[in-house]
């Protein structure tokens, strides 16, 4: 099992406990490419073909925020 595979499950199993630099890392890793944050925000957005994710930086992240990058990724990989 790959490093990549460890985090995605790691996510998968507690979607309660997870940082922003682990979702940063997975989304970076499945070919999003990440606008930083205009001036003020702390939002982040991630873009791959038609699909669009806004995360906030904060820690730990919200499992609404969690399940979402989980189904982009999910996308990706069909």
């Amino acid at each position: 099992m790959t490093k990549r595979e460890k985090i995605l499950e790691k996510i998968k199993q507690n979607p309660r406990n997870v940082s922003f630099d682990d979702l940063d890392r997975i989304l970076r890793q499945h070919g999003f490419k990440c606008r930083q944050p205009g001036s003020g925000s702390s939002h982040y957005t991630y873009l791959k073909d038609d699909i669009r994710i806004t995360l906030p930086k904060q820690n730990p992240m919200r499992p609404v925020y969690v399940k979402m990058t989980l189904k982009a990724i999910e996308e990706i990989e069909e």
